[in-house]
């Protein structure tokens, strides 16, 4: 009986020493992974300080992956981010950004990774005639933040972009109602110059759009509905030199200008001029 408990009280001897061998074992490995994450992520620090975004990305993936369950993990996971963004690998960044949202959904810093996916379709936008799907996905992004973020300096910066996207949307239409026009397609001309005036009657076409109307409708032989343009053009944009042209209309001598759609390489793109003069380098 004395040898059983005498065997009793040394299993649990050694039970209990190994327990607390392992748990020491376990305390170092863990330091020593939490000390590699801090390596890995200031690594990524000095990287991104150096303007290499690529290896900056990498590392901060290394210390998201090496402690999944610190607080620096989606710290990690949004730095990955803005590297790709850095350096303009903006699908890569994109890709980063849904993983993160995915993955941390209720992390407090969602508002910027939200900003950041909006901003980094915007940034694609290039040619308003071919990046539409950019485009939309900016506004999207962008409202999204104004409706669930709006305190934020991002729903501030929010509001600027949208005007210029919307700038951007009526660019679009704009230049496929010239297109028809110089064709004498008179019908998709009214129909591309009314979503203009119908849709986007604060952009900086308006204006011209509301005079095209007139002309199509007078050349057509539809005078009232061309005074009922005439009249809106009148009333909102008096001083406008579009409503100066407008006049001219009315004269039976009349012959409508043909539109120059061959691109000046020499002139600032289309959205570079809108940028300008709404954000000055915003």
């Amino acid at each position: 009986m004395r040898s059983f408990t005498l065997i009793l009280i040394v299993a649990s001897f050694i039970l209990t020493s190994c327990a607390k061998e392992e748990k020491a074992i376990e305390l170092i490995e863990k330091k020593e992974i939490d000390l590699q994450m801090i390596d890995a992520y200031e690594e990524g620090m000095i990287a991104l300080d150096e303007q290499d975004g690529l290896i900056a990305a990498r590392k901060f993936s290394e210390a998201e992956l090496l402690f999944p369950q610190s607080v620096w993990a989606p710290r990690a996971a949004l730095m990955a981010a803005y590297s790709y963004y850095s350096n303009e690998y903006f699908s890569d960044c994109i890709y980063e950004l849904e993983r993160f949202l995915k993955t941390y959904p209720n992390h407090p810093r969602t508002d910027y990774a939200y900003y950041l996916l909006a901003i980094s379709y915007y940034d694609q936008v290039i040619d308003e005639k071919k990046d539409l799907e950019s485009i939309l996905k900016s506004k999207e992004y962008f409202e999204f933040l104004i409706n669930n973020y709006p305190n934020t300096d991002y729903a501030i910066d929010s509001n600027f972009k949208l005007e210029l996207i919307t700038e951007i949307l009526a660019s679009k239409e704009m230049y496929l109602a010239r297109y028809y026009f110089d064709k004498e397609k008179w019908i998709p001309s009214i129909n591309r110059f009314k979503i203009i005036v119908e849709k986007y009657n604060d952009s900086i076409f308006i204006e011209e759009a509301l005079h095209r109307l007139v002309e199509i409708h007078y050349k057509l032989g539809l005078e009232n509905e061309a005074k009922k343009y005439a009249y809106l053009l009148g009333y909102n944009y008096q001083s406008s030199e579009w409503y100066e042209r407008t006049y001219k209309v009315f004269n039976k001598n009349y012959k409508p200008p043909k539109v120059n759609l061959k691109k000046d390489k020499n002139k600032q793109s289309l959205i570079e001029k809108i940028r300008s003069k709404y954000f000055n380098g915003r």
